[in-house]
């Protein structure tokens, strides 16, 4: 594995559930040929659900509905808004999709518990290939599929206490300091310590939401007192520590 995997810290941060279902309220399907019965696309909505499709030579093989956070994840919520992968092009995903349709129609004992797993299997897939295929627009999905960015962005993640520096950063990412800074505001869509602050406060949001005292997540995020974090929380959230915990 990767020393920098750029999936790990955000699977750490944020519950994926991948929830089996049909009907209406789904954003994961997986159509299989009516003819051949061989799964043939996969359609993800990340935050919303998917529309009524219109099938001719298809039909549903299996639908979910997923959950990774919402827009609280920086990495769904840069996703386009619909993904649409043709299984042809990806023998990973094609064979998941096939494990899907045979224990789905197996219906053995354990099935759904099953089902759940391969659907998380499936859904990471699914990222790490959008990481790998990138975006023209800027964000995070931006700044991963770089793999000088994605080093520096990953240690981000994985030690958003550290005091970073840019220079730091830069170094981690093998780039000289003002490469790093102009390729990054370039990708990501914002600067580096804007892009660090806003993990900090995603995560303090998380913390408080658990009931952790406002002091211990300003010293977790190297902010210098509870007053210096409730000032940035205010600034990114409109609202204090304090009324964010009796709000949620």
């Amino acid at each position: 594995m990767s020393e920098f995997d750029r999936l790990s810290a955000l699977i750490n941060r944020f519950s994926l559930k991948v929830t089996p279902q049909q009907g209406q309220q789904v954003n994961l399907m997986v159509l299989q040929d009516k003819k051949t019965g061989q799964p043939t696309q996969i359609l993800l909505a990340p935050l919303s659900f998917l529309p009524k499709q219109t099938l001719v030579d298809e039909h549903v093989m299996f639908s979910a509905h997923t959950d990774w956070g919402g827009r609280d994840n920086p990495l769904f919520a840069t996703l386009p808004r619909l993904v649409e992968i043709n299984i042809d092009r990806n023998s990973d995903l094609s064979m998941l999709a096939r494990l899907l349709k045979t224990e789905a129609e197996a219906q053995r004992c354990g099935a759904g518990g099953a089902l759940n797993r391969l659907g998380e299997v499936l859904m990471i897939s699914i990222l790490r290939e959008q990481i790998e295929l990138g975006s023209t627009a800027p964000g995070l999905l931006n700044g991963l599929a770089d793999s000088r960015l994605s080093r520096a962005i990953v240690s981000m993640h994985e030690a958003p206490g550290r005091r970073w520096k840019n220079e730091d950063l830069a170094h981690i990412a093998g780039l000289s300091l003002s490469r790093f800074t102009e390729l990054f505001n370039h990708r990501v869509g914002q600067t580096v310590q804007a892009y660090l602050r806003h993990w900090r406060m995603i995560l303090a949001c998380q913390d408080i939401e658990r009931g952790d005292r406002i002091q211990t997540i300003a010293t977790r995020y190297s902010y210098g007192s509870s007053e210096a974090l409730s000032r940035a929380f205010r600034r990114q959230f409109g609202h204090n520590p304090i009324a964010h915990r009796k709000i949620s």
